[in-house]
């Protein structure tokens, strides 16, 4: 109980020094601001005055536009959903004792099976969407599986296999886009036909709040009773803890592993699939393209960092993310402050998280080793 506690204090101070520090990085880089603390001793109150009124109105900037009303609360999940998705298949990889940085490569398959169903195949409502998902769903996990069987059974390093897949499976979405087969007809750019309405994510009208997000609340609750209700949840926590001793006690580790990423990969498919099958604010879903998922599985590994790997923390920083995301275009437009703000808020926020050293030193009732909620087998990441 005390850990989980000095866990949260940890993380809640871990924020309020990334929004501390930006504070900084906003003053410094604003020369209107800046010039008036040239005369700062002879008339202090305008230069406190300035940065105040900098930082304040970037930051309320920030919070309207991610909570200020029914409008940015629905995009603030939507943003948050695929990040939730793809946060808990590194999390679930973690728990596992294996870093998963494929969850990029995972999300772009989810999304070319999903996309592919949804345009290709003519099927009727509910039917169409629920073929579209589980279709994402498989191409991620074929993904992952990949890598967790050359893990088993040749030893290869994660790390390395699911960075390079990464690129595997961007240079084929960008093959696959040039063929006639994924290329929309009459265009000659790499672009996809538009995914059929009856494969559509189904969302509140006139929100963003779509099925998506519901999907995603449902793998948390999913992964949550895998890891703490089931056997094969228990195998791979044990073989994240200490393969050795789990193979002395019979279980099979390379099974396990296999299981982990087909799982994670899954997961992280979700992903790809929720930005194949969201509806764009004009209700249509946007089409495959090369940057189709963005950089979704990179942020999953802050999400799931952020998170302690456990599903609950996951879907609060997933949401905490959605929120930066959304929010940010808020600030740009209304305090004239670059969206890139969010970004390096996103970075401190995991990096004074994965100091907990340095929280420890600056509260001095958080002490001892704390952890970063990744396992014990992956001291990079503790």
């Amino acid at each position: 109980m005390r850990s989980a506690l000095r866990e949260m204090v940890t993380t809640l101070v871990a924020i309020l020094l990334a929004l501390l520090v930006g504070a900084v990085l906003m003053v410094v880089s604003d020369s209107e601001v800046i010039g008036k603390y040239a005369y700062f001793g002879y008339r202090p109150g305008d230069a406190i005055a300035a940065t105040l009124d900098k930082v304040g109105g970037t930051y309320l900037a920030l919070i309207k536009g991610a909570v200020g009303g029914w409008g940015p609360i629905t995009e603030t999940t939507a943003q948050a959903a695929p990040l939730i998705f793809a946060g808990l298949g590194v999390a679930l990889a973690f728990r596992a004792g294996l870093i998963n940085i494929g969850g990029q490569g995972q999300a772009i398959w989810g999304a070319i099976f999903a996309a592919y169903v949804g345009f290709a195949v003519h099927l009727p409502l509910v039917i169409h969407v629920i073929a579209a998902v589980l279709a994402g769903v498989i191409g991620g996990a074929i993904w992952g599986g990949i890598v967790g069987w050359l893990k088993a059974r040749t030893g290869a390093h994660e790390v390395i296999v699911t960075i390079m897949l990464n690129y595997v499976a961007t240079g084929m979405l960008s093959w696959l886009l040039t063929t006639s087969v994924f290329r929309r007809p009459g265009r000659t750019d790499p672009i996809s036909p538009v995914v059929d309405w009856t494969a559509t994510f189904a969302r509140l009208e006139g929100s963003q709040l779509h099925v998506g997000f519901f999907l995603a609340l449902g793998a948390a609750v999913g992964v949550w009773w895998l890891l703490e209700r089931s056997t094969v949840g228990f195998a791979l926590k044990a073989v994240g803890s200490n393969p050795n001793a789990a193979a002395t006690a019979g279980m099979s580790v390379g099974r396990a592993i296999v299981i982990a990423m087909v799982l994670a990969g899954g997961l992280a498919g979700l992903a790809g699939v929720n930005m194949a099958l969201a509806p764009s604010q004009s209700g249509v879903p946007i089409p495959l393209t090369n940057g189709i998922v963005g950089t979704v599985g990179f942020d999953a590994v802050t999400v799931a960092l952020l998170g302690r790997s456990r599903p609950l923390g996951v879907v609060l920083a997933g949401l905490l993310f959605g929120a930066l995301h959304a929010g940010g275009l808020g600030m740009q437009s209304i305090a004239q402050t670059p969206l890139t703000l969010t970004t390096v808020l996103q970075a401190l926020i995991v990096l004074f998280v994965a100091a907990p050293a340095l929280i420890g030193r600056l509260l001095p009732f958080l002490k001892g080793r704390q952890r970063s909620g990744a396992p014990e087998s992956t001291g990079a990441l503790t």
